[in-house]
């Protein structure tokens, strides 16, 4: 199963000019009250999240515990967003940017015989 980074999300955050006044201390240390940088600071979030992989509750809260102080609030705001879905105790992503894989040049072709 994928590692989930809150070191990467972190630094995300903190390089981002609309959101680095919310880290402080290796953590996000409020959440943003306006919803536009608060939907930026989920998005970034669930980019963390590997796309069809499901996670328990007990990881997706252990990472965000590391993330944030509130970790049900949290994990609440990415389900209430559509950045995460949640089924039988599991989550996984169902929303966000999706960063486009590198593009690959086709493989070189042998020359005719």
């Amino acid at each position: 199963m994928p590692y989930l980074d809150p070191s990467s999300v972190i630094e995300a955050v903190a390089r981002d000019p609309q959101l680095r006044a919310f880290v402080g201390h290796g953590r996000i240390e409020t959440i943003p009250a306006r919803q536009s940088r608060r939907r930026l600071l989920l998005d970034n979030i669930a980019q963390a999240f590997e796309p069809g992989v499901r996670y328990s509750e007990r990881r997706v809260s252990l990472f965000l515990g590391a993330l944030y102080a509130d970790y049900a609030a949290l994990r609440r705001y990415l389900v209430d967003e559509e950045f995460l879905s949640r089924a039988q105790g599991e989550y996984w992503r169902s929303g966000g940017t999706v960063l486009p894989s590198p593009v690959l040049p086709p493989p070189a072709q042998e020359p005719p015989a």
